[in-house]
């Protein structure tokens, strides 16, 4: 795998969805509706969108479990989710935890309201500094990251500019592909 770049696989920055910054909810699930729609149908669908700024930079992602999050306000009552996920989850803490933070309990049909309402910059991830790849790294060293962090994609750069998204299902592929052709 020492031969294959990451610029070789990644996802060009044109062919992915993006969304403003100040951008609602709606519109950011509008773009990523769209962009599915243009995409090739050889590859797995997208699952984030990208974010950008008011200088057209990217500074975020935007994932599916993000908006599905900031439509429900009663998340930011729960601290950091990642630690509590760490502790184990059991039937009962699950529905108490709805109860008691009253989760969901509005209506659906509401979703659009809110969807409007909420900004993209209030549920957005900005990513860390291990979640960067130059198009020209090697694919074992993207590998590395994605391992190490456990992270579903990561952001190509060029120079200072983010030119692309090199994603977790692409590489899977990739391996996938190279396992097929081995003889056992």
């Amino acid at each position: 795998m020492k031969t294959t770049k990451v610029k070789d696989i990644m996802v060009p920055i044109e062919e992915y969805a993006t969304v403003s910054a100040e951008a609602n909810l709606h519109s950011a699930v509008m773009a990523l509706d769209q962009a599915q729609k243009k995409f090739r149908q050889d590859r797995y669908k997208h699952r984030a969108i990208l974010v950008y700024d008011e200088n057209k930079k990217i500074v975020g992602k935007l994932s599916q479990l993000d908006v599905i999050r900031g439509l429900e306000a009663g998340y930011k009552k729960l601290g950091d989710l990642k630690g509590l996920s760490r502790s184990g989850f059991n039937p009962e803490l699950i529905r108490s935890m709805i109860e008691r933070y009253s989760l969901w309990g509005e209506s659906l049909d509401d979703i659009c309201k809110k969807g409007a309402r909420i900004k993209v910059r209030d549920v957005m991830y900005t990513p860390s500094e291990g979640e960067y790849v130059r198009e020209d790294a090697a694919l074992a060293e993207a590998i590395h990251l994605l391992v190490i962090g456990h992270h579903q994609s990561l952001l190509v750069t060029r120079n200072e500019d983010i030119v692309g998204i090199l994603r977790l299902t692409d590489v899977f592929m990739e391996v996938a592909e190279r396992m097929k052709t081995c003889e056992m």
